[in-house]
C-alpha cells in the first residue's frame, strides 16, 4: 500500500517525474496526444494573420525526424550550437539534439559576431541551427574558418542553399529516413547524468563561463516545480524571455510542456498586452523589469481617468474582505484583468529584485504571483513560493529536492547561500580552477548573499561582488537601494556605485524618460533638481551611511542582458 502524501511548505502536490529528455517527450505524447503544444503566427506582420497549432503528437513526430537526420549525418555525441528568436524550430531542434544524444549548446541571440564566433570556438561545436536573422553572421563566421563547425542550419528557409542547409529540409529527409527503416531515434540511449547541455552564463560581472548541465540536472528542475503549483486544462503561457536563458527554458518552456500548457510565441516585447488578448494568455514567466512596465502603465491608465482614490479604496475593501475568505478580486478589477486577456491569472518570476508593493498590487488585483530563485549553475531554481505559502520580498521555500545552507553568517544571520541537490552543474566546461572555488564539500558557493527566516523563507540580499563595503565596514547593497530609487514615477532605471572610496560617497546614475509627463518642457537643469529631490525623499528612508551623495542623470537606458540585469561591470567602466 502507498504511503499517504503529506502536503509540506515546499511540496505542497505529489508532482510528475522524469530522468530526461526521452522520457519528457514519451510522457507528454501519452498524457496530451492532441493537444496543442505550441501556437504562433505564421506572418505576425500580416493584417489577418493565419495561426499555427502544433499538437504534442506532432511536435514529436518533427523532433523523431529531425533527429533521425541529424543522427544520420554523423552528430551522435557532438556539440550542436543553438541560436536564434523564439519561436515554434527552436524547441524542435533544441530536442532533437537532446533526445539524439548531442550535446546542446544555446547561444544568446544578442551576442555580437565575435562572441558568437568565440563561444562556438570554446565549445568545439561541429554544427549550427540559427534563424534565418543571423544568415550574414554565418556566411561570415564560415567565411574565416576559425570554427570546427561542419554544418550550417537555418530554421527559416525551405531548402537548401550555398551549404547552407534548411532545417525544414532536414526535417523531411528524417521522415524518409524513417520512413524507409532507420532506427536510429529508437536506438539511442540517453545518459541523463552526462553533460547534454553547454550553456554560457549571461557575463554580468565579466568573461562569461560554460557551464555543463545534464537532462537529470534539468529534469530534476522542472519536475520540482510540479509539486509547487497547480496547473488547469487549458492553461496557456506566452514565451517571450530569450529561450537560451535557463529561467525562460526551465520555466516557461520545459515545465509548462511537461504539464501541458500550451505555449504561445510573442510577437515582440511592445505586442505583449495585444497578444495576451489573441491568445487568452494564463500566465507568464518573466524578469520584475517587466513586471515594473506594466505596474506603471496600469496605474497611468487609473491615473488618467480620475480613477487613482476610487481604486485604492476599492482595494483596500477587497484585502478586507480577504480576511474572511471572502475572495472578489477577478470581479472587482475585471475591466484592468480583460485589458490583459481576461484569463490571465498566473506570473513566475525571478532573475533580479523587486519591489514588495508592486507583487502586493498585483495580488490585490487577483494574479497570482509566485517569485523564485536561482542560477544558470542550478539548472536555474533553488526556490520558490507556491500556491499556498508566498511572502512578500523572499524568494520561497527552497525546493523539496536541494538542500540550503547560508555559509559564514553575520550577526543578522545573512551568509553566503549556498546549495546541494541534482540540479547542481557538472561544472564549468573547462576550468578546473573555477568549479573547484564553487564546488565545496558538495556544495555550490552561489556568490549570492541571504538569509532564511524563522518560517523557512529564503531571502536574497544581494551579491558579493556588488556590495560596498565602507572603510568603517559598514556594508551596502547597491541593488536595495536601486528599488527604492525606482519607486519614482520620474526615474526609469537606476545603477548605485561608489564614487570615491577614500570619503565613501554612494553615487547614483538615474535614468529619465523624455516622455514622462511631468517632466515634460522642463530643461535639463530643471530635471536635474527635481530628480535631486526624489534622491532626497530616498535618503530619508535609508541610514546616513547609505545617502546618495552624487547624480548624474541621462535617458539613455544601462547597459543590460537580455534578461534585463544591468552589466554593472560594463556600467562602471563607462563610468
Amino acid at each position: 500500500m502507498s504511503k499517504e502524501f503529506k502536503s509540506e511548505p515546499n511540496r505542497l502536490y505529489p508532482g510528475s517525474f522524469v530522468d530526461n529528455y526521452r522520457e519528457l517527450m514519451d510522457s507528454t505524447i501519452k498524457n496530451f496526444p492532441d493537444r496543442v503544444a505550441f501556437s504562433y503566427k505564421k506572418d505576425p506582420t500580416a493584417k489577418e494573420p493565419e495561426y499555427i497549432n502544433v499538437t504534442f503528437r506532432e511536435h514529436y513526430e518533427d523532433v523523431r525526424n529531425l533527429c533521425t537526420k541529424l543522427l544520420n549525418m554523423g552528430l551522435e555525441e557532438k556539440r550542436v550550437a543553438l541560436i536564434g528568436h523564439n519561436k515554434y524550430e527552436w524547441p524542435t531542434s533544441y530536442q532533437a539534439i537532446n533526445n539524439g544524444n548531442m550535446v546542446c549548446v544555446p547561444l544568446d541571440y544578442m551576442l555580437p559576431e565575435n562572441e558568437i564566433e568565440d563561444s562556438l570556438i570554446r565549445s568545439e561545436s561541429e554544427a549550427v541551427i540559427f534563424d534565418g536573422k543571423f544568415i550574414d553572421i554565418f556566411k561570415s563566421i564560415k567565411s574565416r574558418n576559425n570554427t570546427n563547425l561542419k554544418y550550417y542550419i537555418c530554421m527559416d528557409t525551405e531548402k537548401n542553399e550555398d551549404d547552407i542547409l534548411s532545417l525544414h529540409a532536414l526535417i523531411a529527409e528524417g521522415k524518409k529516413l524513417r520512413e524507409n527503416g532507420d532506427t536510429s531515434f529508437e536506438n539511442v540511449k540517453i545518459d541523463s547524468d552526462k553533460m547534454s547541455i553547454l550553456l554560457f552564463t549571461s557575463g554580468t560581472t565579466g568573461m562569461s563561463k560554460a557551464v555543463m548541465l545534464s537532462q537529470r540536472n534539468i529534469c530534476s528542475n522542472f519536475c520540482a516545480m510540479t509539486t509547487l503549483i497547480k496547473y488547469e486544462d487549458g492553461d496557456k503561457v506566452l514565451s517571450f524571455l530569450p529561450l537560451h536563458h535557463t529561467l525562460e527554458c526551465t520555466a516557461t518552456y520545459l515545465y509548462c510542456f511537461f504539464v501541458g500548457y500550451t505555449i504561445c510565441y510573442c510577437d515582440g516585447l511592445k505586442h505583449i498586452p495585444k497578444n495576451m488578448n489573441e491568445y487568452g494568455i494564463s500566465g507568464l514567466v518573466c524578469v520584475p523589469a517587466l513586471l515594473e512596465v506594466m505596474y506603471r502603465q496600469i496605474n497611468k491608465t487609473i491615473k488618467s481617468k480620475g480613477l487613482t482614490i476610487p481604486f485604492k479604496i476599492l482595494m483596500s475593501f477587497s484585502n478586507f474582505l480577504r480576511i474572511f475568505h471572502i475572495d472578489f478580486r477577478r470581479k472587482f478589477f475585471k475591466s484592468v484583468l480583460d485589458n490583459l486577456g481576461g484569463k490571465f491569472r498566473i506570473v513566475i518570476f525571478g532573475s533580479a529584485s523587486i519591489d514588495a508593493k508592486i507583487i502586493k498590487f498585483f495580488e490585490s488585483i487577483g494574479i497570482t504571483m509566485i517569485q523564485g530563485y536561482g542560477l544558470t549553475e542550478t539548472s536555474p531554481v533553488i526556490s520558490s513560493e507556491n500556491d499556498k505559502y508566498r511572502r512578500p520580498g523572499s524568494c520561497g521555500h527552497v525546493l523539496f529536492n536541494q538542500e540550503v545552507k547560508i555559509f559564514n553568517p553575520d550577526e543578522n544571520g545573512v551568509g553566503e547561500i549556498t546549495v546541494k541537490g541534482p540540479n547542481v552543474m557538472l561544472g564549468y566546461y573547462n576550468n578546473e580552477e573555477k568549479t573547484n572555488e564553487v564546488l565545496v564539500d558538495g556544495y555550490f558557493h552561489t556568490g549570492d548573499l541571504g538569509y532564511i527566516d524563522k518560517d523557512g523563507y529564503l531571502f536574497v540580499t544581494g551579491r558579493i561582488k556588488d556590495m560596498i563595503v565602507l572603510k568603517n565596514g559598514k556594508k551596502i547593497f547597491p541593488q536595495e537601494i536601486e528599488s527604492l530609487l525606482n519607486e519614482s514615477t520620474l526615474i526609469e532605471e537606476s545603477f548605485v556605485y561608489l564614487s570615491n572610496e577614500e570619503d565613501g560617497k554612494i553615487s547614483a546614475k538615474l535614468v529619465y524618460s523624455k516622455e514622462n509627463e511631468e517632466l515634460k518642457g522642463k530643461t535639463e537643469a530643471e530635471i536635474y533638481e527635481i530628480l535631486r529631490n526624489e534622491v532626497k525623499n530616498v535618503n530619508e528612508k535609508i541610514p546616513t551611511y547609505k545617502y546618495i551623495k552624487n547624480i548624474t542623470i541621462t535617458t539613455e537606458p544601462l547597459i543590460k542582458t537580455t534578461t534585463q540585469k544591468i552589466k554593472r561591470h560594463e556600467e562602471m567602466a563607462k563610468i
